[in-house]
């Protein structure tokens, strides 16, 4: 019985590093494997294979603008949105996480990276419903936006490279305060984007992608997660309820005093101290840290697989 568990363990196991494998080999730009393995984009690995699977659009890191039509109205109406979005900045609504409850970008609120959202695989925030009411009903009445912010990258600063996790979505940005400069711009899978005024993007960002702003002025965009393309109605069906669902428990709020937090975000901001405590260990200890690093992973696969009985 023991043998037939860890057997499947096993297989199960294999499998999904198989797909982590699979993941980590599309493209040209690459993570190191074990920080791959490790990162939590791999986690997705199986459901994103079968996003890749069923995908109606093209496995390219920047895709034809022209194959999302539906996107039109927020470039059409980009300075509708940019008034909207230069009064939040102004009057500091878009910034970091008040109570860092927003694991999805935690990491990037360390470079001065900072959003407000508007929606979130689900209804408009009530604090976008009154504070951009015509952003919010231009993505009201584009449906394939399942999640949408205006995210701010400061000055003399960097996103280092990365994949997103759920590639359910694609990502779509448009400029509204930027540089309009070569400085400022990102890349995905190696291929250079420079954000401009007015100027839009579709992107796959699942596809390792980083970011960097080397000008003095702060870039504001519309960032927004539209629904993959897909071939079949129940895929389909399947991407959007699991969307849905990976929406409400990675829920983050502008204002934590009245909008919801997801489960997944409450759980982190619970165990922010912990998590501080080991970052703080390994930046003081960095050589001790990779020493513990490699055995503690061995040991948990052999405990896992390979242990005696009665220990496991």
């Amino acid at each position: 019985m023991l043998f037939t568990l860890r057997l499947i363990f096993f297989g199960l196991f294999a499998f999904f590093v198989l797909c982590v494998l699979l993941v980590h080999l599309r493209g040209r730009v690459r993570l190191r494997f074990d920080r791959q393995l490790a990162d939590h984009s791999a986690l997705f690995a199986p459901y994103n294979l079968l996003m890749y699977a069923f995908s109606r659009v093209p496995a390219r890191p920047i895709l034809d603008r022209g194959g999302f039509p539906h996107l039109n109205p927020l470039r059409e109406h980009w300075q509708v949105i940019r008034g909207e979005a230069s009064a939040l900045f102004d009057q500091g609504h878009i910034r970091a996480a008040e109570q860092r409850n927003d694991l999805s970008f935690d990491s990037f609120f360390k470079q001065g990276w900072k959003r407000f959202y508007l929606k979130w695989y689900g209804e408009p925030l009530a604090s976008a419903q009154v504070l951009c009411p015509q952003t919010v009903a231009l993505l009201r009445s584009i449906p394939e936006v399942k999640a949408a912010m205006f995210a701010l990258l400061p000055p003399d600063s960097r996103l280092t490279p990365h994949r997103d996790p759920f590639a359910g979505s694609l990502r779509y940005h448009l400029g509204l305060i930027t540089p309009n400069s070569r400085d400022c711009r990102i890349f995905v899978d190696g291929d250079e984007y420079a954000w401009s005024d007015g100027g839009d993007i579709v992107f796959d960002e699942t596809f390792v992608h980083w970011a960097e702003n080397k000008t003095d002025v702060t870039r504001v965009i519309l960032f927004a997660d539209v629904e993959r393309p897909l071939r079949t109605p129940w895929m389909r069906a399947i991407n959007r309820r699991v969307g849905a669902f990976m929406g409400a428990i990675t829920a983050s709020p502008n204002d934590t005093a009245s909008e919801k937090t997801g489960v997944v975000n409450r759980l982190y901001a619970r165990m922010r101290g912990g998590n501080q405590r080991g970052v703080t260990f390994r930046r003081r200890h960095p050589r001790l840290y990779r020493i513990i690093k490699y055995p503690a992973i061995l040991t948990a696969l052999w405990l896992l697989f390979a242990a005696p009985w009665p220990l496991l």
